[in-house]
């Protein structure tokens, strides 16, 4: 057996069609494939130009989950509890700076980090979002004060 790669993700969303628009029209992704396959059931991933090999699966807290687990997710979701995905960037601050203007809310501005600039944002479901912008670094010379 050999996994090659990571082909999908998934990321719990309030609504597919406006976290569609987000993803699409905000961040940049394209729409891969949107299909109703069911009532209660709704396909759809979207996926970045630069890495089409990976999709990013938006979809609602539904069955076959159970009621409680929906309904705890859904109160996850409301308090803004869930993470989203990490995403690489050239330019952290330039992307913090365009995003702010295009109405994204961010947890945290652009901050220096031993591993290079990250900020911190939601997606429009609340989602926890990580923008990078990389550099090399030491992991093991890392320590938790300097996350803070």
């Amino acid at each position: 057996m050999t996994i090659s790669n990571i082909s999908l993700v998934s990321v719990w969303v309030k609504d597919i069609s406006e976290s569609k628009t987000f993803y699409v029209d905000v961040l940049g992704f394209e729409e891969q494939e949107d299909i109703q396959l069911a009532e209660d059931f709704r396909w759809c991933t979207v996926r970045h130009p630069n890495q089409p090999e990976l999709s990013v699966h938006l979809t609602t807290p539904s069955k076959p989950l159970s009621d409680d687990l929906v309904a705890a997710m859904q109160r996850a979701q409301a308090e803004g509890g869930l993470p989203g995905i990490g995403l690489a960037v050239d330019d952290c601050q330039k992307t913090y700076e365009d995003l702010t203007a295009k109405g994204v809310t961010f947890i945290q501005p652009p901050a220096e980090r031993p591993y290079g600039v990250e900020a911190l944002m939601r997606d429009n479901s609340g989602n926890w979002m990580v923008l990078v912008e990389h550099r090399d670094f030491d992991a093991s010379a890392m320590t938790v004060e300097d996350l803070q």
